[in-house]
């Protein structure tokens, strides 16, 4: 019976780990005003007519915390990537120099702000739910092995321990959206 618990609390972990990588990866495409390569993460460019992520076709760099600079491997593409940041609906207009495009990020505004940190409490909350029902998925999984013969006693650790591992990865959602939120509401 053990390993059949060590089973249910290793797919849980992992579960939760999955739904905590996923909360950070939409946290870092919410930006927070400074200027990161990151921000042009989805962005597709038209190549030789296959859709092609803008990190394949060009360099992509900050200059100071409010410019990004394209450079693209092959001058041709200036204009096709161009219309694909445009395209990828961030709000942003590159300026075309004929070598490289650069990107001025606007500053944001306090109620710009606001709704990005709405948004970063949001992508906290799907964060959240998934872990919750990742939670019952494992009771669930508990309660058929103490109908094959589980102890009450160790029905009842291994809920705590659930329950106890639950608490931990809520905490560092938590940890994850106030680091987030600081960042966004810092001028």
């Amino acid at each position: 019976m053990t390993e059949e618990l060590e089973m249910i609390y290793d797919e849980f972990r992992s579960a939760n780990q999955k739904s905590l990588n996923h909360l950070e990866n939409e946290l870092v495409k919410i930006r927070a005003g400074k200027a990161t390569p990151s921000m042009l993460n989805g962005v597709m460019v038209d190549y030789y007519g296959s859709p092609t992520p803008i990190q394949q076709v060009a360099n992509i760099t900050t200059m100071d915390a409010r410019t990004i600079t394209v450079q693209p491997w092959e001058k041709s593409m200036l204009n096709e990537i161009a219309k694909g940041i445009i395209n990828g609906n961030l709000g942003f207009a590159p300026q075309n120099n004929g070598e490289v495009l650069i990107i001025s990020v606007p500053p944001l505004t306090e109620e710009r702000r606001r709704e990005l940190a709405k948004k970063a409490k949001s992508e906290g909350e799907h964060a959240k739910v998934g872990i919750r029902n990742n939670r019952k998925e494992s009771l669930d999984l508990l309660k058929d092995l103490k109908n094959e013969g589980l102890s009450e006693d160790m029905f009842k650790d291994a809920e705590n321990e659930i329950q106890n591992l639950t608490n931990s990865y809520v905490k560092k959602v938590d940890d994850l959206l106030e680091s987030k939120e600081k960042e966004i509401m810092t001028i």
